[in-house]
């Protein structure tokens, strides 16, 4: 690709005021902000395995609880990733990874569609990890999936510890986004599919 695949977003409601820069082309290196620790260990682990350059300063109505900075993060995360994809001209389109973490074994397909769904297969035996509530992040990938347009689907094949669950399911969705984001030399920078457009 010849242009940088950047983006910068500033989004700003009642409930949260988010600034994120992403670099998809980048070398993992984070810089998270959002107030919820756990949150900020996941973001980072999906920069550092996505290889993507990710910052956010997320200031959210924490007072109230964390969905809607973790809900809204997401969705910043999405226009970032459209914006930087561009007309997904030369990429791969498909993606997937298996990751283990330790007993947790997680698998993420993802598919550069331009149709967005989530498909969310991860069962979690506690309520919170830390101070964050474990169906939060159902409510982060379906608000990234949403509005990066695209099709993704998180399945916890095995696991017990919800820490190792969760990390596992954020690390294969980096490798996959990953792969699916990447230049494919055999492409010729066409559109990856048969409609000519995605």
């Amino acid at each position: 690709m010849d242009t940088a695949r950047t983006a910068t977003i500033h989004r700003v409601t009642s409930e949260t005021d988010i600034t994120l820069r992403l670099n998809l082309d980048g070398t993992g290196q984070s810089r998270i902000a959002t107030g919820i620790g756990f949150f900020d260990h996941m973001l980072t682990a999906l920069a550092r395995h996505g290889l993507f350059d990710l910052e956010i300063e997320a200031k959210g109505d924490l007072h109230i609880d964390f969905h809607h900075t973790t809900e809204d993060t997401g969705i910043a995360l999405g226009q970032a990733f459209v914006r930087a994809i561009g007309d997904k001209r030369g990429i791969r389109r498909f993606g997937h990874a298996l990751v283990p973490l330790d007993e947790a074994l997680s698998e993420v397909v993802v598919d550069i569609s331009g149709r967005p769904f989530l498909a969310w297969s991860v069962d979690f035996t506690r309520d919170k990890i830390g101070e964050m509530d474990t169906e939060l992040f159902e409510e982060f990938f379906r608000a990234f999936a949403m509005s990066a347009l695209l099709t993704l689907h998180v399945t916890q094949k095995a696991g017990r510890n919800c820490h190792h669950i969760a990390e596992a399911s954020f690390k294969a969705a980096a490798r996959a986004l990953r792969m699916a984001a990447e230049p494919d030399p055999r492409a010729a920078g066409s559109i990856p599919s048969t409609k000519g457009v995605l």
